[in-house]
């Protein structure tokens, strides 16, 4: 089993819990509802990873994301992706430069959208797959490469993209590998009506919020550290496993619906997500013990990118949600038997 945390640790997931309720109490000056949303965006920053956005227009996805920028004291930056976009539109171009004293000339690097904290890369899969590729190397890499000279890019550094799910003309879907890099994939849907409402009157006459920050670039860098040293027993780590094991159709582990209405299912990179999603979870309300329960919250936004449905699926409507509803419903955590029976072999 795993060794408790230190006390500096856990004194910092202290503060860090008490830092969300004031992050959430900012953003919430600007946006009406959304706490799951804003929530996932957040465990994703402090997990190192990116975050991949599904929502129909107007459901303020770029406000979301400036608010939060603006609450974390980061640099923001936004780019609208179109198909003429060119990958140095995004990383940014070398270009001449002449001294007008000495009339010698040089070559400058004239720096992209991408060197900022927070990136949104609005309707990423408008774009043709050569400027989707400039983006995910700098996510992958955290490095951009342009006349033969790498470029690091500051931490910390989190792209948060979008897609429209309704207009599929003329767009470029992300390939499937290149849909892995995103930790989280997160729908944002329509709002309740009371918060709709609210909405609406928030919004319909003059009422400017100033935000103030909460959390500096340090902050996060430092609750990044935290996240991995936090803590995770086996059984926890175990059913992370296990759920990801279960999503894939040759798997001696798939239950009989998986093989019947899943092409392939994660790969090891899901079970990673888990793991550290819910460590930045558990830590986020204040704790430093992660349960199956921090798993099972993110594992619809970790496997719906990653289970890939087949014809017999598309046929009867069965969705990746509810592929993932019923994975949590047949697989069981590892009891202590099993623990017993892994002691003897």
């Amino acid at each position: 089993m795993a060794q408790q945390a230190p006390m500096q640790d856990d004194e910092a997931v202290a503060r860090l819990a008490k830092a969300r309720e004031a992050i959430l109490a900012e953003v919430h000056k600007v946006i009406i509802g959304q706490d799951d949303i804003i929530e996932h965006m957040l465990i994703t920053m402090f997990c190192r990873g990116h975050c991949l956005v599904v929502g129909v227009p107007g459901l303020a996805k770029t406000l979301m994301v400036q608010t939060i920028a603006r609450v974390l004291r980061l640099k923001f930056s936004r780019i609208q992706f179109t198909p003429d976009l060119m990958p140095s539109d995004i990383t940014g171009t070398t270009v001449i430069e002449e001294d007008q004293t000495t009339g010698r000339r040089s070559f400058r690097f004239v720096h992209g959208p991408i060197f900022g904290n927070i990136i949104l890369a609005d309707e990423i899969n408008r774009t043709p797959p050569k400027t989707q590729a400039a983006l995910l190397q700098a996510m992958q890499e955290q490095q951009v490469t342009a006349g033969g000279e790498t470029y690091d890019l500051a931490p910390p550094f989190f792209v948060l993209a979008t897609q429209n799910p309704i207009e599929q003309e003329g767009t470029y879907p992300l390939p499937e590998a290149q849909l892995d890099r995103f930790m989280l994939n997160v729908y944002i849907d329509y709002p309740k009506i009371d918060e709709e409402r609210e909405i609406v009157k928030s919004t319909t006459y003059d009422n400017a919020r100033e935000t103030r920050p909460v959390l500096s670039g340090q902050d996060i860098i430092a609750v990044q550290q935290i996240v991995r040293r936090v803590p995770t027993s086996d059984h926890v780590v175990d059913y992370a496993v296990k759920l990801v094991r279960a999503t894939r159709p040759s798997s001696a582990e798939a239950p009989e619906f998986i093989r019947q209405f899943v092409a392939w299912g994660a790969g090891p990179r899901a079970a990673q997500n888990l793991v550290l999603g819910a460590k930045a979870r558990a830590i986020m309300a204040g704790r430093c013990n992660v349960t199956t329960s921090d798993i099972r919250a993110l594992a619809k936004p970790v496997l719906r990118h990653r289970v890939f449905t087949n014809f017999n699926a598309d046929a009867e409507g069965v969705t990746p949600d509810g592929i993932v509803d019923r994975l949590l419903e047949s697989i069981a955590e590892a009891g202590p038997a099993d623990y017993a029976r892994r002691s003897r072999t």
